[in-house]
């Protein structure tokens, strides 16, 4: 294998990819990417190039050109092996050639060759593709530009073949212009990102057509993510889109295409309380690349630091009664226990005391076979399985792990999450789409907790079942579903349909997308109409998303096996090649023959590399109703109202109160008093009973600023030492972590109706008491 370089490596050879230039256009929640990489050969002989580079795993790559000089070569898309045969062919007579090939085993890794190149002579690559744009749970559309591609670990037993370059990839940056161009039909309010940004650029009064640039001297060693916030973002919306004018009518790309989006809102009543059973198997990668450090800065945690805090709110905010168990994997797997447990308070301290010992000592990362081992186990009755996998995603096998998943499809729900720079996007949201979950990712000063968090509200609301789809059309016009079946829905969270016109009507031109699913044996009905008309020319953006999610789904099919697997992937070649998307079995073109010369010996060779990584809500207010009357006349700092509205938005430092009490919140004195790095959140929250409730302790009191002396005597005799330390953990919880409510919710939950469950009179004679 050849050794790769970058701009100068270590041999002091140089590199032929010298920046990358990127136009970045947003149309509501579809963005189209032009990335423009510039090459040059400065050997003194003929060079071929070879870049393996990260893209998005859903993204719909369309356009590949190239061009020397004034002369432009555009890349035809053909099967894989008759475009590596001619490849081959034109670089060995001395021509010029491009060839753009997918992975045959990660979506998300592309190999783009660029053969002979004089000496001297500079290459401008072009690559454009198309993406739709994730929701966050902050309801912003996230897009991220990959810089980072991690070395993938092949486990020994895998038969697959694996592009080699990726292991010698190293950390190199790359000079990177990006030009962001937003256009919607929402009001757009902001737009952030992890780099820096030029001011966002408002084009019209209405504020529907922006443009921002990223600032000048990025340099490309982290993944550019940007977050797009429109003012009503949960709005279901429909986009018909007119056929191509040459394509045949009745295909795919004849017809017109349609994309629905839609957001479900679930009954309220039915929302109300979260689901008290489950079996959770918590999957936590322990290979050695989880050492490395969540980001660059110098606060940075590594990522099984971060992975064990995460583990600690989870297991404290599982309900009583549900199943669990934790397993580790790297070269091989453990697991805490041979087979789920009932969550109690014994188990659940079993198993924080074997988390705090967790680290990433176990070797490569072969996360096959504790998945088979998992699946293999039976299911317990009244109790879905919900399987939560964090992983920075490491690996080759993807495609064989996401047919595994979605082959047990109906016994679970599989939420991942992707930790660091450069995990694979193919491994996370495939694992998510094929088992019905929901996928997040973790990269720079992203915390982890928030969006676990977030998971595990999905993994506790109701499964939704009966999913149906029912189209109302003009007589005349027919609908097509070219989506796979919608088999997983959760509140506030976008669902995509991509459909096929088929016919016309000359009356009426209007349409009705109907989605019926039960929700906890209750019906429920979400409803969109639209209109037939095509929008304006969208470059036939909707066409080949929908073409996308078509090979995707013949690309399954075909790897389950069978009679038909050599029609499926004829099927495949064909869509691929009318509607210009790539595939696993098409690769884009180029040969320039008008150049030639005369190759005397092999061409130079030179792996360019990618950058690696190195070494108060309804709820609170539920809460807090149900604990003011306990604690009427506490108050935060002389300016906060008294209970029971309790609005704990001050500043800290600031005290908590009694009429005989005083517990000091001083922020500076966890620093000083506390132990120097622990969090006084995850201090607090580790000190709860599985029950819900936290005892009257010298670490509870520590989290407070104060001794247990100082906390013990302020409570009356009467008081119950449990119920108090319950409220004021709470109290502290809204007062000076609101910001990060999305972490402790749960807990927050569980201890209210931990209150909740004691005696009246307890209750009454704890009120009588601090009053």
């Amino acid at each position: 294998m050849v050794n790769c370089c970058g701009l100068v490596s270590e041999k002091n050879e140089p590199v032929p990819l010298k920046s990358i230039s990127v136009e970045l256009q947003v149309q509501d929640h579809v963005a189209s990417v032009r990335s423009c990489l510039q090459y040059v050969n400065e050997e003194q002989r003929p060079l071929e190039a070879v870049f393996v580079f990260p893209l998005p795993a859903d993204a719909a790559v369309c356009h590949f050109s190239a061009r020397i000089g004034e002369q432009e070569i555009r890349a035809e898309l053909q099967d894989r092996q008759s475009a590596r045969d001619q490849y081959d062919d034109a670089v060995s007579s001395g021509q010029q050639a491009f060839l753009l090939e997918e992975s045959e085993e990660s979506s998300d890794v592309f190999r783009l060759s660029v053969g002979c190149l004089s000496p001297g002579q500079n290459a401008s690559i072009t690559i454009v593709y198309i993406i739709e744009l994730s929701v966050q749970a902050d309801h912003a559309l996230r897009f991220c530009l990959p810089a980072v591609l991690n070395p993938r670990y092949t486990p020994a037993a895998s038969a697959a073949g694996v592009v080699p370059e990726v292991s010698s990839a190293s950390v190199i940056p790359y000079t990177l212009s990006l030009s962001v161009e937003v256009r919607s039909s929402d009001r757009i309010s902001r737009l952030e990102s992890s780099c820096t940004l030029d001011p966002l650029e408002f084009l019209d009064a209405q504020h529907t057509h922006a443009m921002v640039n990223l600032s000048a001297g990025h340099r490309f060693d982290k993944d550019v993510e940007l977050f797009l916030y429109y003012e009503n973002s949960h709005q279901p919306s429909a986009v018909v889109e007119a056929a191509a004018s040459a394509a045949q009518s009745g295909s795919l790309m004849g017809d017109p295409a349609l994309m629905i989006s839609l957001y479900p809102e679930f009954p309220a009543d039915v929302m109300s309380s979260l689901a008290s059973q489950g079996e959770f198997i918590f999957v936590v990668d322990r290979s050695g690349s989880m050492d490395c450090r969540m980001h660059h800065g110098n606060d940075a945690q590594m990522r099984i630091e971060s992975a064990r805090d995460t583990l600690l709110l989870l297991l404290k905010s599982l309900p009583m009664g549900c199943y669990f168990n934790i397993y580790g994997f790297g070269s091989h797997f453990e697991s805490f226990f041979p087979q789920s447990v009932v969550y109690s308070e014994d188990t659940m301290e079993e198993a924080l005391k074997r988390v705090k010992s967790m680290s990433a000592d176990m070797g490569g990362t072969e996360i096959l076979q504790p998945l088979k081992h998992i699946y293999s186990q039976p299911c317990y009755p009244d109790h879905p399985r919900q399987l939560f996998i964090f992983t920075d995603g490491e690996v080759w096998n993807t495609k064989e792990l996401l047919d595994l998943v979605k082959s047990h499809v109906y016994s679970h729900r599989c939420f991942s999450f992707g930790i660091g720079e450069g995990a694979s996007t193919a491994l996370i949201t495939g694992m998510a789409r094929e088992g019905s979950g929901h996928a997040q990712f973790i990269t720079g000063t992203d915390r982890m907790q928030p969006k676990v968090m977030q998971s595990l509200r999905f993994a506790l609301q109701p499964a939704v079942d009966n999913i149906s789809v029912d189209w109302t059309v003009p007589e005349g016009v027919t609908v097509d579903m070219l989506s796979p079946p919608i088999n997983t829905l959760f509140q506030g969270q976008r669902a995509l349909i991509y459909a096929q016109i088929k016919g016309q009507s000359s009356g009426k031109k209007e349409g009705a997308v109907t989605v019926k699913y039960r929700l906890k044996d209750q019906p429920v009905t979400n409803q969109l109409q639209f209109t037939l008309k095509p929008t304006e020319d969208t470059g036939l953006t909707i066409h080949r998303l929908a073409a996308r999610s078509v090979i995707r789904s013949l690309e399954l099919e075909e790897r389950a096996g069978g009679a038909d697997a050599e029609n499926i992937r004829r099927r495949i070649v064909e869509l691929s090649v009318q509607a210009g998307v790539s595939s696993a079995h098409t690769a884009f073109i180029g040969v320039n023959k008008d150049s030639k010369q005369t190759v005397k010996g092999p061409l130079l060779q030179r792996r360019v590399p990618v950058p690696r990584m190195f070494q108060m809500s309804a709820m609170q207010g539920r809460c807090m109703a149900m604990c003011a009357p306990m604690v009427p006349k506490m108050a935060f700092c002389s300016a906060m109202p008294m209970a029971p509205q309790m609005a704990f938005d001050s500043p800290m430092p600031c005290s908590l109160q009694s009429s005989n009490m005083m517990i000091e919140c001083d922020a500076a004195s966890y620093e000083e008093e506390a132990e120097p790095q622990k969090d006084p959140l995850l201090q607090l929250v580790s000190l709860q009973k599985a029950l819900g409730y936290w005892e009257l302790s010298a670490s509870l009191a520590a989290v407070f600023g104060k001794t247990e002396d100082e906390v013990t005597n302020q409570k009356a005799a009467q008081v119950d030492g449990s119920v108090w330390a319950t409220v004021l953990a709470l109290i502290w919880l809204y007062a000076f972590k609101s910001d990060q409510q999305d972490e402790w919710q749960f807990v927050a939950i569980k201890a209210a109706s931990w209150i909740r469950s004691q005696k009246r009179e307890t209750i009454f004679t704890t009120t009588c008491s601090v009053s």
